[in-house]
């Protein structure tokens, strides 16, 4: 009974010293692999030519993106079933960009909220 116990953990040590070999030699197969695949890229990033930096994007003509994006918000304000945000949304466009293309559309949506506030 002995003799079997003892060559159960021998061949128990013996597998377990076989799976951690196997799992060190792979792992270290994997960081030679990782350190050839930095250096390749560093090799290859390291011999462009630098890109020259883009200057920022100027700022949109008196904000156009702002005003664009105040006045999809109040439009969707309207649809949602909101008119009193819409028409506060609709005023800080027309105050900051009085000028603004979208005031026409601006002032007709504020009167056609105001309806539907007085609706409601």
């Amino acid at each position: 009974m002995r003799g079997i116990f003892w060559l159960a953990v021998f061949g128990f040590v013996l597998a377990a010293g076989g799976i951690v070999w196997y799992s060190l030699r792979k792992w270290k197969e994997r960081q030679a692999g990782e350190e050839e695949r930095l250096a390749a890229f560093l090799a290859a990033t390291a011999a462009k030519p630098k890109m020259v930096e883009a200057a920022p994007a100027p700022a949109s003509v008196d904000g156009l993106s702002q005003q664009k994006l105040l006045f999809e918000s109040a439009h969707k304000a309207g649809e949602a079933g909101e008119p009193a945000l819409a028409i506060q949304l609709y005023a800080r466009l027309l105050a900051r960009f009085p000028a603004s293309a979208f005031a026409g559309q601006a002032r007709a949506a504020v009167e056609a909220e105001k309806k539907k506030l007085a609706k409601a």
